[in-house]
Formats: C-alpha cells, sequence, structure tokens
C-alpha cells in the first residue's frame, strides 16, 4: 500500500474543510429563504462580504498550496491557515444546529490540520522536496 505523504492529507483535509463551510452556507442561506425572513447582517453587506471572501479563500488556496509550497513555507502556512480559518469558525458561527454540527466537525479537521504541521518532520517531504538535514 502507498504511503499517503503529509501534504497529500493536508490538502485532503482542507477540502473537507471547504465542502462543510459551503454546505454550513447553503443550509444558512436555505433556512432564510424557507422562513422568508430578511438576511440580518451584522454591518454593512458590502463590507461583511468582502470579509467573508478573504476569509473563504484561506482554505481554497489552502488546497492547492498544501501540495506546492516547500517543507517549511507549507508547515507555516497551514499552522497560520488553520488557526485563522478556527477563529473565523467559532467567532462567526451561529447558534443554528446544523451550523453547530458542521462547524465542531471543521474544528476538529482544523485541530488535526494543526497537529499534522506542528509534528511534520522533513522525512516525509513528498515527491517535489529535498530532505532538509
Amino acid at each position: 500500500m502507498e504511503k499517503i505523504s503529509v501534504r497529500e492529507r493536508l490538502s485532503a483535509l482542507w477540502i473537507v474543510i471547504m465542502l462543510n463551510m459551503v454546505f454550513a452556507d447553503i443550509f444558512s442561506i436555505t433556512i432564510v429563504i424557507a422562513n422568508k425572513d430578511p438576511w440580518q447582517l451584522p454591518g454593512d453587506a458590502k463590507t461583511i462580504m468582502a470579509i467573508a471572501a478573504f476569509v473563504t479563500n484561506i482554505p481554497i488556496l489552502m488546497i492547492y498550496l498544501s501540495r506546492v509550497l516547500s517543507y517549511k513555507a507549507n508547515r507555516m502556512a497551514n499552522i497560520v491557515a488553520a488557526l485563522l480559518t478556527l477563529i473565523y469558525v467559532i467567532g462567526g458561527g451561529d447558534s443554528a444546529l446544523h451550523y453547530i454540527i458542521i462547524a465542531t466537525i471543521e474544528s476538529i479537521f482544523l485541530l488535526v490540520i494543526l497537529v499534522y504541521a506542528v509534528k511534520w518532520d522533513n522525512k516525509d517531504l513528498g515527491t517535489n522536496d529535498e530532505k532538509i538535514s
């Protein structure tokens, strides 16, 4: 059986997180539409959406960057991205049951990313990197 590199695992974990983020938003929008309630955003909608566009691009970019960055940059990017995304997931949360379920799953996977990135040593680099002595 072929060993899966840390960079491939990290990329796959970011895919899981991104899909959960998308579905959390879809479910939230569905509830607003089903209840025929206007969506209450805290503050200016354009500003909130700009912030959301920035933050949701973190996992999107990490799907790719986890596969192509050098070992050192990859570790640091995954640690920083996981922490920022975890803050966003928890801080931007909602009390709806679907969001609590999805945010819990996202948080678990973000913690797994942090563990992989922190414990990642240069012996498991994947195919494109050289071992660093």
